[in-house]
């Protein structure tokens, strides 16, 4: 069959059942729809087609959710066993109990496992995805133990209540420690270039480089962006675009999409913008690449707004997004300002002996203070002195101006790796940012948080446009979104995208979240200098 016979076909053409017809091993051709972009000019068509490339990402995806269900199944089964021993301090319970509760167990692992299995936290769509996943995890967890207490009291089983003391926490943690296990293990094989999505992206110049941006951004979400189709841009003319340095090939137009699958390998296609499909347009797309295996997604050029915000909302056919507002006020307040409290103090506690130690160490290598008070800005404006551990030379403000030409960093904010008005001892303490621990004395005084926007300085913030003053909403954190992603390293447009993106989205699983994750990159020393 040549490329001409293949482009006169209609529908009326294919097969009575109205499925592509093998062709070989591993091949099929794709029915073809008659339909046309918003020019009306050519058909869209599509030639023979090698979904080789679909096969291998749905073989790695069934095997990566056996290694889940196995690992599921033996973190239930041992968080089981574990509340039995806890509950009876033998495996073998006394007297007529012996009888009930193996079963109680096995009904209890069932029960646990399809709420995982009910809350799709397995789906191929949450793989790498880390909040969302360990969010499904945690809310099956949760339902299951809550079904079961029902049940069990009803039924007045004495052994329910310590048996889920014991197993609620220990199943839940172990499950969470396993995904996470796992999440790594994907993130080191697509580090290598395995368990990738390949994407064909279709829109505007500007809107699908910033898609490929985004999806190639971090490397842990597996896009890889092996074409683009720009509507009106017509037949392929060998041109590229280049995104975070890599050349992408521009397939040409909307109308040679599909054939374009093949050639640039995708098993995705990303839709940056629909108004050159139409919706008839769109939903023959969705049936040409139902028969093909290939995914669709369509950006909503909403970009920064957390998954719990979203809700879609069909209405008179049409699925319309809705985008809730954040929250900033009453019962999340109040749980953010107890959390502070909470955790503030905790910290200072448990920290003290390095407190006093590091105050010593400053106080014996360099002449003066040993805190440093920074004027930053805080909450509606207001302005606060922010404490640090010293680490620099007495002075060192007065030192600023000369040094202000070899600021690395974009923006008003001021950074150089190499600063020679940091003393010895506070290299080390920036290094582990132990310089920061008095901080939580501005929590306690509810002028900080434990997460929020980077706290800026006056200077800064005479410096910002009306965007960024948004910032201002909440009060600023000891760490937050700039810290766990990058810290010094990040540009001065990246670090205020992901301050305003907390400011829009948190909460406290986000929260707790960070924290989790700061210390991580404390313990990394990633970008801390």
């Amino acid at each position: 069959m040549t490329q001409t016979d293949i482009d006169t076909r209609r529908v009326d053409d294919r097969p009575p059942n109205g499925s592509g017809k093998p062709d070989a091993v591993g091949e099929q051709i794709a029915p073809v729809f008659d339909y046309r972009g918003s020019n009306g000019t050519a058909p869209l068509t599509v030639s023979r087609l090698l979904p080789s490339q679909v096969f291998e990402r749905t073989r790695w995806q069934r095997r990566y959710i056996t290694k889940l269900q196995l690992t599921d199944t033996l973190v239930v089964a041992a968080a089981g066993v574990l509340a039995q021993y806890a509950r009876f301090g033998t495996m073998s319970p006394p007297g007529y109990v012996k009888y009930y509760v193996p079963a109680f167990s096995v009904l209890f692992a069932i029960v646990w496992l399809s709420a995982l299995a009910g809350f799709h936290s397995r789906s191929p769509r949450l793989i790498g995805t880390g909040i969302e996943e360990f969010r499904r995890v945690v809310a099956a967890s949760f339902w299951t133990f809550g079904a079961i207490a029902i049940v069990t009291l009803l039924l007045k089983l004495d052994i329910a209540r310590g048996y889920l003391a014991v197993a609620l926490p220990a199943g839940t943690i172990g499950l969470v420690l396993t995904r996470s296990f796992w999440r790594g293990y994907v993130a080191r094989r697509r580090g290598q270039g395995d368990y990738l999505t390949a994407v064909l992206a279709i829109g505007e110049r500007d809107a699908v480089e910033l898609l490929a941006t985004e999806l190639s951004r971090n490397s842990m979400d597996g896009f890889q962006v092996t074409g683009v189709a720009i509507p009106g841009y017509g037949p392929p003319r060998g041109e590229q675009i280049t995104v975070n340095g890599r050349m992408i090939p521009v397939v040409g137009d909307e109308t040679h999409a599909l054939e374009a699958i093949r050639t640039c390998g995708a098993d995705t296609v990303a839709i940056a913008g629909t108004e050159h499909f139409g919706v008839r347009g769109i939903r023959r797309l969705i049936w040409d690449l139902e028969t093909m295996g290939v995914d669709l997604v369509v950006s909503t050029g909403v970009m920064d707004v957390a998954l719990s915000r979203l809700v879609m909302r069909p209405i008179a056919g049409l699925p319309l997004l809705h985008i809730e507002k954040p929250q900033y006020l009453g019962a999340k307040r109040f749980e953010k300002r107890a959390f502070d409290f909470c955790f503030a103090l905790a910290a200072l506690v448990g920290t003290l002996p390095i407190l006093l130690a590091t105050a010593i160490a400053v106080k014996l290598t360099s002449r003066g203070p040993v805190f440093y008070a920074s004027e930053r800005i805080g909450i509606d404006g207001k302005p606060f002195a922010m404490l640090k551990f010293r680490t620099m030379v007495k002075d060192a403000d007065k030192q600023l101006a000369k040094l202000l030409a070899q600021n690395e960093f974009e923006g008003p904010h001021f950074k150089i790796a190499n600063d020679p008005r940091i003393t010895p001892i506070g290299r080390i303490l920036r290094r582990f940012s132990i310089d920061e621990l008095p901080q939580f004395i501005n929590v306690l005084r509810h002028e900080m948080s434990v997460v929020g926007p980077r706290p800026p300085l006056r200077r800064e913030v005479e410096a910002y446009d009306c965007d960024v003053l948004r910032k201002l909403l909440v009060k600023p954190g000891i760490t937050g979104l700039w810290q766990v992603s990058g810290r010094a390293d990040l540009s001065w447009n990246e670090a205020v995208r992901l301050d305003l993106a907390y400011v829009d989205n948190w909460s406290m699983i986000g929260d707790l979240l960070i924290v989790a994750k700061t210390l991580r990159a404390v313990f990394g020393r990633a970008g801390a200098y």
